[in-house]
């Protein structure tokens, strides 16, 4: 790891220009994160909310700022020629900036997720046991492109009791280091440390192999928010535990026992409402038993939303303008207006096929047949597993969670939307009254 590189300070109190390395920078925020989040843990949810209400305000007040910081940024990305889509997600106007705000209000008014009695018990020799849920400690978020993330995941972790280290793209920095300075005064305002929230200084790749090699003295758990590319950097060099995803291939099945107008809405609106999120569906799965009625129907209403299809032999036979599908469409993750369709035999090849090309994130089925719906839960692994309902409701908002900072699919600790809830770990506390073991 080469930590040669210099990020130069100002000490505002001395007047002095300080040069570190990245490696003495990020282990100097790394030593802070954790002094905080020991303090953080501690402190009473309505100190923690009262946080989350001051730098909502903060960003209010700042809202001129963060949009001449975001004009900076925006300037940048077009001089790159950077794409619509990227330049969407990065944008704030005033109703962007205040949907951050709501948003941390709205974070404000969840239950408390730290120190809940989980489950309790008693022991035949009177010892008296609780599973009681607590903070994980210093959390470091590494995303991509959206500023208002920085709030987002900042927000949780505050709510979670968690000292957050947050590494935003280099493409929002300015915007990004702007929401900071407001989340920093929030929490100073409601008398809570600073440095339970700190952001990476620098946009030099280097900050983040530090992080993820070097610092698990200090990081309990790394959390990646955005594209293949990164989820991929992370989990191949985290040093720490990762909670995240590397690709949403999501599935919609349409069972024989499927209500056609249903199944045409579904489709189309896991597919087309927003194809760039992880939870839109890549692959459409039709039984054989109605496909000649069900299959027209769908891929014209696909097209007819700009939607490209690309089909095995038995749906481009039934279908017209549908590309030849290949062995790579079942396992790809298009993120945009293109979608794999296949007919299956029945239920049973349609979970074999999600089983053997899914990424474990998000499958629904449509149908209108209960016993296969419950078939479909059993069987089917995925994070998330829905009935006659779009996979794009995938998302923490939705599931009433206030909030997310990704959609999880290992099988250790959380799994679907990372909420505040999963920002938590727990702790047994045991109460005796004298007991020794025999």
């Amino acid at each position: 790891m080469n930590s040669c590189y210099l990020i130069v300070t100002v000490d505002k109190t001395q007047g002095m220009t300080i040069s570190k390395t990245i490696a003495e920078t990020m282990s100097d925020i790394g030593r802070a994160a954790r002094k905080a989040a020991a303090k953080l843990a501690t402190a009473s949810s309505d100190e923690r909310n009262a946080a989350l209400q001051a730098s909502a305000a903060a960003i209010r007040s700042a809202s001129g700022d963060i949009a001449a910081a975001n004009a900076c940024d925006m300037e940048a990305a077009r001089s790159r020629s950077l794409g619509a889509a990227m330049l969407d997600r990065l944008m704030l106007d005033d109703d962007r900036i205040e949907a951050m705000a709501t948003g941390m209000e709205s974070i404000v008014a969840l239950r408390d997720p730290v120190g809940r009695v989980l489950e309790e018990w008693e022991r035949p020799n009177g010892l008296r046991i609780q599973r009681v849920s607590v903070p994980l400690g210093v959390i470091g978020i590494i995303y991509e492109s959206r500023p208002n993330v920085t709030a987002d995941a900042a927000a949780l972790c505050i709510k979670s009791g968690n000292a957050v280290i947050l590494r935003g793209g280099s493409e929002s920095f300015h915007s990004s280091q702007a929401i900071y300075a407001c989340l920093r005064s929030g929490l100073a305002t409601s008398g809570l440390e600073p440095d339970a929230v700190q952001m990476v200084p620098t946009t030099d790749r280097e900050a983040v192999g530090y992080l993820l090699s070097s610092m698990a003295e200090w990081v309990d758990v790394v959390v990646p928010r955005g594209g293949k590319n990164l989820i991929k950097r992370v989990q191949d060099e985290a040093r720490v535990p990762v909670i995240g995803h590397l690709e949403g291939i999501c599935h919609v099945y349409l069972h024989k026992g499927a209500d056609l107008d249903m199944a045409r809405n579904i489709v189309v609106n896991a597919k087309m409402r927003r194809t760039g999120i992880c939870g839109a569906a890549e692959t459409v799965l039709v039984d054989r038993d109605g496909a000649q009625r069900t299959v027209p129907e769908i891929v014209a209403a696909l097209q007819d939303a700009g939607c490209e299809v690309r089909g095995d032999e038995t749906v481009a036979s039934l279908a017209a303008d549908v590309q030849e599908a290949t062995e790579a469409d079942w396992s790809t993750e298009y993120l945009d207006a293109i979608v794999s369709m296949r007919v299956v035999d029945d239920i049973d090849e349609a979970i074999e096929h999600v089983r053997h090309y899914g990424s474990g994130h998000t499958e629904s089925i449509v149908t209108d047949d209960a016993t296969a719906a419950e078939q479909f839960f059993r069987d089917v692994d995925s994070a998330i597993v829905l009935h006659n309902a779009s996979t794009q409701f995938a998302d923490g908002g939705e599931f009433g969670m206030g909030a997310e900072i990704g959609i999880a699919t290992g099988r250790i600790h959380a799994r679907g939307p990372v909420g505040a809830d999963q920002l938590t770990s727990y702790k047994y506390v045991v109460r005796g009254s004298g007991q020794v073991r025999p």
